[in-house]
Order: structure tokens, then C-alpha cells, then sequence
């Protein structure tokens, strides 16, 4: 089954939509170690799959899928992070 961009950008917002939402029953430090550990885990399973098409045993689509979850996950740890020292820097800068 193939997609087009568009439903493939609608799948992987779908997928990934859960994971940015924090639950209200989680604290902030719950919230932020399931996104770290779910971020390991794209990561490791972007790894696994790059090493099956090295070997020959990976579907070229799933690689590429894998690859695509992989660049989204990055892009929001950085977005993350950036908004995370925005906010530090606006702290240093309050009056004390």
C-alpha cells in the first residue's frame, strides 16, 4: 500500500500526536522521561532497520518510514530543547 505525502504527514502527526500530549494523571519529570524513552526507542528502531537494509533483509519502504520517524523525532528533541533554554535565558534575564 503506498501513500501520498499528504496521508503519509497525517499518518505519522497521528502516531506521533500521543507521544507530545502529556497525560493529566503524569507529573512534568514523568512526562519528560516516557518522551526520552520514547525517543530512545524510535531511534533504536530506525537503527535496526537501517542495519536489516545494509544486510539485504529490509524492506526499503519500512526504512524509509523508519527514517522519516527518526527526523521528526530529532526536530522536536531540538525544538524541545531550544525552548527549554529560551525559557532559562528569560529567567536570567528577570530582574531578582
Amino acid at each position: 500500500m503506498e501513500f501520498t505525502p499528504i496521508q503519509f504527514a497525517a499518518q505519522q502527526y497521528a502516531a506521533n500526536k500521543p507521544v507530545t500530549a502529556p497525560g493529566p494523571d503524569q507529573d512534568t519529570g514523568a512526562t519528560f522521561a516516557d518522551m526520552a524513552s520514547e525517543f530512545t526507542s524510535t531511534l533504536k528502531h530506525s537503527e535496526s532497520q537501517a542495519m536489516q537494509a545494509m544486510n539485504g533483509g529490509a524492506d526499503p519502504h519500512a526504512l524509509v518510514q523508519a527514517l522519516a520517524q527518526t527526523e521528526l523525532a530529532v526536530q522536536t528533541a531540538v525544538t524541545v530543547r531550544d525552548k527549554v533554554v529560551e525559557a532559562y535565558q528569560e529567567i536570567l534575564r528577570m530582574p531578582v
